[in-house]
């Protein structure tokens, strides 16, 4: 294998995974602009802001099996004495994005999500931040990014430990009633606290609530459990009880509430995708500054069927963004908006005049435009004054007149002209926002796509070059002109090197550009250094007439491929492709000496399409499918008839019986037994360490791996995890057995022959590629793309199930848990690797010659992946584009990463290096 490949290809396309983060994830932050606040006096002095974590709307408004409300004292507030409506969420719905929406007023890049949870990536500004004090209480996951992002420290957090998080707690609810008894003591503590006292009867503070409870409810039961809906009205009389103490303690209506969510959930208990059910959440305001509940107007309609099941038709609702949320907080509390907001007020759920409506909405558009100029003047400077396309529809002298003229309409006390102009200015001004901070997408998607042609034209080249038996045409040809000699090649190159970097320079863009730019021009550089080559083939092809079987073959092959990128979209294609495959051992069954294969492989290949029809793994738990894949793999096991394997069966029956009693134990809520933990985690270790004790010979070693795997997987799955694995081990034995004997070129060599350690040391037989060479290289990607997709297990991100990590944690840690399940999804990816080195030992072809055919069909589906990408449409089109991108490109990184581990677990031998071999 050449390292330098390998290297070079891991390399090339990483700066492919990074640009998307580049060209879609950059942060929509400025600095610089000025605080902007509303010139009259706020109609409240203090606010009160709820967050209910994870809190779908649907089952907060919905009425009980007896028709009444799990929320009584807020349904009140809705139907007398406030304002509702529907808060619509944006991906990633996650609790650090949704609180940074909610209480900052704009939506953090997704990049974000990875970067931090309790402290900022970057500076933002909040309506905390300008508040003149805020005291907050709940989650250490959440309280301190706010409280650290904060001028001076006027922010003070009160937080429970983090071990109280505990999925496996009997009554989670806990943590929501620990948020309102705090509040409760702290205010007991005003007696002897003058200073707090004094602090707590000013103007222009907040009181920040964060209540986790549903969303480790729902994390731990599902939002349809009994634990959840309880949890609901625990919610909705500890809200009773706080407002209640605010109107008794102050006795002065200048107390306005706030109350919503950062995020839903889905039926599954899982967050983090754009399906409705996440990214719809309730709003529910009262209080002072906010209007009361009035009749919906007989033309309302809204855009969700299910609503009308709330038997809320009658009340009139306003549905929001939930960025606007932030501008109606500072607006209510007299706050100068957050710097950063791209919220628009508002205005229905006021309850004030059209003077202060006007001077709210025109603070409101100043802000917004104070960042679409630094946006606008940011871009210019970094872009040549020739090539500056500026923003038409807002220009500087349209923007200063637009000011100005709503400036004269409040001074003339036409308020609803004022408005009516404000909220068009505001719409420009984001569009503006939008343009500018995407100003160089399509010159980075244009430079990323070239780059991307041209990596694949040189590895295409370097297959046909020297992993084929292609003939070379004998032209004289026409004779080269200077410019196309290697020496005018590299000047040419040089050249425009240099124009590029120059250009690049002047405009003082990030050096990722560079990167973006100079990799095309080397790339095509390569390809072009070969033209003769390449000339040479295009006449042998001509020559022989063999340009149709080349057309034909092509197309077969894009097709394939396009089935494949299609199963991202459509799941059940993964079950036509499997059917594809049994009847494709028919028609070559004359190529087998072992016609029982034919029915086996058939058999196998029926079982495994079952897979993709069934519902994606964590919208429902079945663990008595995880406990009968342990069964079926401890009777599968004892066909082998082999001692040796004994040890790996009571380790695997072990812990189909830890499996059984952790979820007994932690359904009956008696918590995660420390010693279950500890066996969960041994596994974990054993994992990894018992395959490289056993011999090298190609089916022990296999076997050894597969039984090693088997028990850690099984601790981690929900669901038909258990049997999707065993039935595509059986099917991998099986394609090791199919390849032997269809294969082209002549084998030799018996499988059971072959030893993993011995073909290693003796070095790759060097022969060329043929056809069927390509076929096994398809059939590798597709049953890699069977491990991701297969159960669905990472097909969108809101398919993560905490139950799947309990036997080895409770407590909320989400890099822990992020590293279990990533660990659970390579595990079938391994096993897929590892049976792709033994076909590749058998059949006697260079992995090199593999890997390049490999790579270049990946990043052929990674093109097609990286102009589906899209930023219009709804939030979920636009997730899913990014997330199978993303998943994808991982995929080719991931490939490079599984070989090298799949040439250690299938070669690595302790007692042959004790032994000096």
């Amino acid at each position: 294998m050449d390292w330098r490949l390998l290297v070079s290809g891991f390399l090339v396309n990483l700066v492919f995974f990074y640009s998307i983060f580049d060209i879609y994830f950059t942060s929509p932050l400025v600095h610089g602009m000025r605080p902007v606040s509303v010139p009259s006096e706020a109609p409240a002095k203090r606010l009160v802001l709820f967050v209910a974590d994870g809190l779908r709307a649907d089952k907060f408004f919905e009425l009980d099996a007896n028709r009444k409300s799990r929320a009584p004292f807020l349904r009140s507030v809705i139907e007398e004495t406030g304002a509702w409506g529907i808060s619509h969420t944006r991906v990633p719905t996650e609790s650090r994005p949704g609180h940074v929406a909610l209480i900052a007023g704009f939506y953090e890049d997704v990049s974000a999500v990875a970067k931090g949870w309790k402290e900022n990536p970057v500076d933002f500004d909040s309506v905390f931040n300008q508040s003149r004090e805020t005291w907050s209480w709940g989650s250490p996951d959440i309280l301190p990014m706010f409280a650290k992002g904060a001028s001076g420290d006027h922010v003070h957090v009160h937080m429970y430990p983090e071990q109280s998080e505990d999925f496996a707690g009997a009554n989670l609810k806990n943590l929501d009633l620990w948020v309102f008894e705090k509040l409760k003591v702290c205010s007991a503590a005003l007696v002897n606290s003058p200073w707090l006292f004094v602090s707590l009867h000013s103007d222009k503070i907040v009181f920040f609530l964060h209540l986790l409870g549903l969303d480790t409810n729902g994390h731990a039961h599902n939002p349809l459990s009994r634990e959840y809906l309880d949890n609901i009205g625990v919610v909705d009389k500890g809200i009773k009880e706080i407002n209640d103490l605010f109107k008794d303690f102050y006795r002065d209506d200048k107390t306005a509430f706030v109350f919503s969510a950062d995020h839903g959930m889905t039926n599954w208990g899982s967050h983090g995708a754009g399906h409705p059910s996440e990214t719809l959440t309730p709003l529910v305001v009262w209080g002072a500054g906010v209007r009361h509940a009035k009749p919906a107007h007989s033309q309302q309609r809204y855009p969700d069927a299910y609503s009308n099941e709330w038997s809320l038709s009658h009340v009139h609702r306003t549905d929001v963004n939930q960025a606007d949320i932030a501008p109606l907080m500072s607006c209510l509390v007299g706050l100068p908006f957050p710097l950063n907001s791209v919220g628009i007020l508002p205005l229905d759920l006021l309850s004030v005049d059209d003077k202060f409506k006007a001077q709210s909405i025109y603070a409101n558009a100043q802000q917004i435009i104070a960042q679409f100029d630094i946006k606008m003047q940011q871009k210019k400077d970094s872009t040549l004054r020739l090539l500056f396309r500026p923003f038409s529809p807002l220009a500087p002298a349209a923007e200063e007149e637009k000011l100005l003229q709503i400036h004269q309409l409040i001074q003339a006390a036409n308020y609803t002209g004022a408005i009516i102009e404000c909220q068009s200015l505001i719409k420009l001004s984001l569009e503006g926002l939008n343009y500018y901070h995407n100003y160089d997408k399509l010159f980075l998607g244009v430079s990323i796509a070239s780059g991307y042609i041209g990596w694949m034209a040189h590895i295409l080249i370097r297959i046909i070059q020297n992993h084929t038996n292609l003939p070379h045409a004998k032209h004289a040809g026409i004779p080269a002109s200077f410019w196309l000699s290697a020496k005018g090649l590299r000047i040419i190159s040089g050249c425009l090197t240099t124009v590029v970097l120059c250009l690049l320079y002047v405009q003082s863009l990030p050096w990722t550009y560079y990167v973006y730019c100079c990799l095309p021009l080397a790339l095509w550089h390569k390809v072009i250094q070969r033209w003769r080559f390449i000339r040479e083939v295009f006449w042998y092809l001509n020559d022989h007439g063999l340009w149709k079987d080349v057309a034909l073959f092509s197309l077969l092959s894009v097709a394939a491929l396009e089935i494949i990128v299609l199963s991202f979209f459509y799941r059940e294609l993964l079950s036509v492709a499997l059917v594809s495959m049994a009847i494709w051992i028919i028609i070559r069954r004359d190529s087998l000496h072992d016609q029982s294969l034919v029915v086996r492989w058939s058999i196998a290949c029926l079982v495994m399409s079952v897979f993709p029809l069934m519902p994606v793994v964590g919208r429902d738990a079945n663990f008595p499918l995880v406990y009968a894949a342990g069964i079926l793999t401890i009777v599968a096991s004892l066909l082998f008839q082999r001692c040796v394997f004994f040890v790996f069966l009571t380790v695997l029956s072990a812990c189909v019986i830890l499996k059984w009693y952790t979820c007994h134990s932690l359904h009956t809520k008696e918590g995660l037994p420390i010693l279950n933990q500890v066996l969960s985690w041994s596994s974990l270790v054993l994992s990894v360490v018992t395959p490289l004790l056993a011999p090298t010979q190609l089916n022990i070693r296999l076997m050894h791996i597969v039984l090693a795997f088997f028990p850690c997987y099984l601790l981690l799955s929900t669901a038909q995890e258990g049997l999707f694995l065993l039935a595509l081990t059986v099917l991998l034995h099986l394609w090791l057995q199919v390849e032997t004997q269809v294969t082209s070129i002549r084998i030799r060599t018996k499988v059971r022959d072959v030893d993993f350690r011995s073909a290693v040391r003796l070095g790759e037989v060097q022969r060329k590629l043929s056809l069927s060479d390509i076929r096994c290289a398809y059939f590798f990607i597709f049953f890699l793309l069977n491990g991701f997709l297969g159960t669905g297990n990472i097909a969108s991100i809101n398919t993560f199930d905490p139950q799947s990590v309990l036997p080895f944690l409770t407590v909320f840690s989400p890099f822990v848990m992020g590293a279990l399940m990533m660990w659970k999804n390579l595990l079938p990816l391994l096993l897929v690797t590892c049976a792709f080195e033994g076909v590749r030992l058998c059949i006697n072809v260079p992995m090199q010659s593999l890997f390049l055919t490999v790579l270049f069909m990946s990043d052929f589906m990674a093109l097609n992946f990286f102009f589906l990408v899209r930023d219009e449409g709804s939030w979920l089109e636009i997730g899913t584009s990014i997330s199978h991108y993303v998943i994808v490109m991982c995929l080719i990184l991931f490939l490079m990463i599984l070989l090298l581990l799949s040439r250690f677990f299938t070669s690595f031998s302790p007692r042959a290096k004790s032994k000096g071999l």
